[in-house]
């Protein structure tokens, strides 16, 4: 197996779990709609984009953002925004 479909399988694998809590989650919240804070809260998923020594050095939610996308292409999870807040569900 290449390096590239072993990244793209441990992607999907990364993402299946991701599902599965996403789907444990919904039933503490209104109409299963898992708030993406949340979700990102607690499986540490906000992570620094930037090398170190740059000028902005905060955590940012860019590898959930990637892997809700994977999910909403695979159709696998429904997405909403009210407001600011994105919420997720499982189809």
């Amino acid at each position: 197996m290449s390096h590239k479909q072993n990244v793209e399988k441990l992607f999907h694998e990364l993402a299946s779990e991701v599902h599965s809590f996403i789907a444990v989650s919904e039933s503490g919240f209104p109409e299963r709609w898992v708030p993406a804070t949340y979700i990102k809260d607690q499986l540490g998923l906000a992570k620094n984009a930037y090398p170190l020594g740059n000028v902005t050095d905060n955590k940012t939610g860019w590898l959930f953002s990637t892997i809700a996308r994977h999910l909403q292409e695979k159709g696998m999870v429904e997405y909403k925004k009210v407001g600011s807040r994105a919420f997720y569900k499982c189809k």
